[in-house]
């Protein structure tokens, strides 16, 4: 029983990443970020690391996702994507502080 109840766990964790990884195409934020590298946003990992002991940092990237931002990053703002849900933002943002 132990065993599967570990096993549950994994396939769940491992199906959240593929969803968020998944909201990644859908949303296209492929087209300015990457996880390793940065392209017109800052990469994935860059954004983990530097939110890395901010325990709010989930919901204030969420809302930076919805709202859009300037100068965290250097010149070039980020542009609001109003389109995207509040969970759908939230599991995102989530999922883009996982990324080493």
């Amino acid at each position: 029983m132990r065993s599967f109840v570990l096993a549950a766990s994994i396939f769940a964790v491992a199906g959240a990443a593929q969803a968020s990884a998944d909201l990644v195409k859908k949303y296209n934020c492929v087209a300015c970020h990457a996880d390793a590298r940065k392209l017109v946003g800052p990469a994935y990992k860059d954004v983990a690391a530097k939110y890395s002991k901010d325990g709010g940092a989930a919901e204030k990237l969420a809302k930076k996702i919805k709202s859009g931002g300037a100068g965290v990053w250097g010149p070039i703002p980020m542009p609001a994507h109003p389109q995207v849900s509040d969970a759908d933002a939230l599991t995102l943002a989530k999922y883009i502080l996982t990324i080493k």
